[in-house]
């Protein structure tokens, strides 16, 4: 006689990976995801050294959606780390925040041949870019 729970553990687990497999993928893909930067001013094709968007809600609103798209996988939702990356909160603010920012975000950080981070200096526009830096100002911690 076939015991009628004997599935049961199978059923259990299977319910138990489609409720939490959401969660593991919470901070996003791996592949860049493309930026709406629809209402952000036009900068052109030369990177700017100061953010333009600084203190901008449509530039905040932007940058807190880009930023969980791209950047929380590593840096941690809220850009709290969970120690593998920099924690981004404490970022310089202002323009000195600014350069650090930008030349890593263009850039990236390669450390005896290995990609740490990859460069998005060709993956996310200008405008994307500094509406992320935008909404990394407003958890700024000392």
């Amino acid at each position: 006689m076939k015991h009628p729970f004997r599935h049961l553990g199978a059923v259990a687990a299977a319910l138990f990976i489609s409720v939490a497999a959401p969660q593991v993928f919470a901070h996003g893909d791996v592949t860049p995801q493309a930026v709406d930067t629809t209402g952000l001013k036009d900068l052109g094709a030369d990177f700017l050294k100061s953010n333009p968007y600084r203190k901008d809600k449509t530039a905040i609103r932007i940058g807190s959606s880009a930023y969980n798209q791209n950047c929380a996988r590593c840096h941690g939702l809220e850009a709290i780390s969970g120690g593998i990356a920099p924690d981004l909160r404490y970022l310089p603010l202002g323009d000195d925040g600014d350069e650090i920012f930008l030349q890593r975000i263009r850039k990236g950080s390669v450390r005896d041949g290995r990609v740490y981070m990859p460069p998005f200096e060709h993956t996310l526009s200008q405008e994307a870019m500094w509406a992320i830096r935008s909404y990394l100002e407003t958890v700024h911690e000392e």
